[in-house]
């Protein structure tokens, strides 16, 4: 496959939010949004595998390649729930950015979004786990709330948006 192929800009985009999530780690999350940004950062093996690896060749061998399936995105929407109790529910837009952490995630959302879109454009050429899209959508909102939950444990406020 071309380094310009489609795809590979898609897993190698997923790569980019893997190695941003490495940087919300390294600039200091609290214990419970290190542990959700590690869990990420071994998903996103998961995600760059199952989309580099076309449908077709999936077997139910040993060697079968994971999928990512409805169960990881259950998973996303349970911490995404779980660390929404714990914030002020949002009156307004906010600005991404705040703490250097917090910025970081907004960044690696962002990132995430991009993605989102080159899978999208990629599913029109070839067959690709649905689920993958899903799961990233998923991942975005939930990279918004730890954005936000980094901002409320560092005693950043988070920016209004102001039209």
């Amino acid at each position: 496959v071309p380094k310009d192929d489609l795809l590979v800009e898609a897993y190698g985009t997923v790569d980019e939010l893997n190695c941003l999530l490495g940087a919300a780690l390294a600039q200091g999350l609290c214990r419970r949004t290190t542990g959700i940004a590690t869990e990420l950062q071994n998903m996103l093996f998961v995600v760059g595998g199952d989309l580099a690896t076309p449908l077709e060749s999936d077997t139910r061998s040993a060697t079968s390649i994971r999928r990512i399936g409805n169960e990881d995105v259950t998973q996303i929407e349970l911490k995404i729930d779980e660390l929404e109790e714990r914030l002020e529910p949002l009156t307004t837009f906010i600005l991404p950015g705040g703490s250097s952490s917090a910025a970081t995630l907004h960044l690696a959302r962002a990132v995430c979004r991009r993605a989102e879109r080159l899978v999208v454009r990629a599913s029109r050429e070839r067959s690709l786990n649905r689920t993958v899209l899903v799961y990233l959508n998923r991942v975005s909102d939930l990279l918004f709330v730890m954005a936000r939950y980094a901002n409320k444990k560092d005693g950043v406020s988070d920016v209004p948006w102001s039209p």
